[in-house]
């Protein structure tokens, strides 16, 4: 199967048509990493950046070396080059305080800010999160400060619900509930306590008995309170949508390379297409790779029981082979196997490698003196038979082997559906990145897909 086209990371941040990325994926999958070293790539570059987190584990700002972000944009020291970078954490609660202060006159935002229910709803209502994601988007690009807006989603259940965010509050303020409540508050006067009383008496009654009167009563005033606010929500909502949808944003759907989240990038791949949003491309975080490739699982099993039953068989002998396939010491396959064995791995090929020959005192603990196990073979200074630990080594190799096979399936997988879809692959680190250094070094890779497709 052909592989997918290489992602050329470099020529999309390099475009001054390019004023945002946005990237999604399910949880888990890097998207915070990848943001961060997109921004600090783009910045060396020449481009004046803000990075928008969501996350809030707060690894951005440590990376970054700043001790904490908040809803203002904080410039990141450090940047090499001529353009800068600033990151963000997106304070849901304080946004929407924002947008109320901004849309409403003191009193009335006085009114709202205080209100229990408001309260509530600002602080966890399901979807506020990412609702309040896309209004810091529109209201960093109304701002025209940057040159360049990298946009790290929600980390939600489902990478959908950051496009999804603006039609479900739009439900939720255009639902019958709603409209119920705001009813006596635009009649108004003796009309609406009357209606209030007469006509809402017991679906009120029946509220009040479930949430409690004084819940209920809050209620009432915050959406009394909000009534000239709503068309202003799904206004801004509207046109942050457009705003996804122009040629000047692009879309990097973030994945690893297993099952769940490539079945996730594949929805989401799908969804943009349907909501005519542009795809730049796919990112597969956390790849693993091998130096050894050559080696097959099956050949290091094979090689690994050999060595832990003993001697005993025929030169080269292995799974589908016979004595003789091949002369002793060659190997069609070009593998480091040698009579069955990892070379001078042997009893009697220990002495003079690189520690100048063993000395009277303390014999080789690979040499023919050195102590034995119960099966006749060298062990080491430990005790451990050389056999073992070579038998050890080439199950775990075996194991990173099947590994990558798996990872290639599920790409494949992934490659059949979408051959449209350009991929970058990131390598595997050994450990979290924490600073510039490490976020440098992901950018360089996510750059560098060319030379990465031949070593993976």
């Amino acid at each position: 199967m052909d592989a997918a086209a290489p992602l050329d990371i470099d020529p999309l941040l390099d475009d001054p048509k390019t004023r945002i990325v946005v990237c999604c994926g399910s949880g888990g999958v890097g998207k915070t990493t990848t943001a961060a070293a997109l921004g600090l790539r783009a910045a060396e570059r020449g481009r004046k950046v803000v990075v928008l987190t969501i996350d809030p584990a707060r690894r951005l700002a440590q990376s970054m070396g700043i001790d904490s972000l908040d809803n203002t944009p904080r410039r990141v020291k450090g940047v090499d080059g001529d353009g800068e970078l600033h990151a963000m954490m997106l304070d849901m609660k304080r946004t929407f305080d924002e947008i109320v202060e901004a849309h409403a006159d003191p009193e009335r935002a006085r009114a709202i800010l205080s209100n229990p229910f408001y309260q509530s709803l600002s602080a966890g209502f399901a979807g506020t999160q990412e609702y309040m994601a896309m209004e810091k988007l529109g209201q960093l690009r109304a701002r025209d400060a940057w040159d360049l807006i990298i946009v790290d989603t929600p980390p939600s259940r489902s990478a959908l619900d950051f496009l999804d965010a603006p039609k479900r509050l739009g439900s939720f303020l255009d639902g019958k509930f709603i409209r119920l409540l705001m009813a006596p508050a635009k009649m108004g006067g003796r009309a609406g306590m009357k209606f209030l009383n007469v006509g809402m008496s017991m679906m009120t009654g029946t509220l009040g008995k479930l949430l409690g009167g004084q819940l209920l009563r809050d209620v009432q005033t915050f959406v009394a309170a909000m009534d000239t606010m709503f068309g202003g929500f799904r206004t801004r909502a509207d046109a942050t949508y457009r705003l996804l949808q122009a040629p000047g944003t692009a879309f990097l759907v973030v994945a690893a390379p297993e099952r769940d989240a490539l079945r996730e990038a594949a929805y989401f791949v799908e969804r943009l297409a349907a909501d005519s949003m542009p795809l730049a491309g796919l990112v597969l975080n956390r790849v693993h790779g091998s130096g050894a490739s050559r080696l097959s699982a099956e050949r290091a099993l094979a090689a690994a029981e050999h060595l832990e039953e003993g001697p005993g068989e025929g030169p080269g002998e292995g799974p589908g082979e016979s004595p003789g396939e091949h002369p002793p010491g060659e190997n069609p396959s070009g593998e480091n196997l040698v009579d069955g064995r990892i070379v001078d791995q042997g009893p009697g090929k220990a002495e003079d490698r690189g520690t100048g020959g063993s000395s009277p005192e303390a014999p080789s603990a690979l040499s023919p003196t050195g102590p034995e196990d119960e099966d006749g073979g060298p062990e080491d200074q430990d005790g451990v038979s050389v056999d073992r630990l070579t038998a050890g080594l080439l199950r775990l190799h075996a194991e990173r082997m099947q590994v990558l096979a798996r990872e290639q399936r599920t790409r494949d997988r992934f490659t059949a559906l979408h051959p449209e879809v350009p991929v970058a692959e990131v390598a595997a680190l050994p450990g979290d990145v924490h600073d510039l250094a490490g976020l440098r070094a992901i950018g360089e890779r996510l750059a560098a897909q060319e030379e990465q497709a031949g070593a993976l």
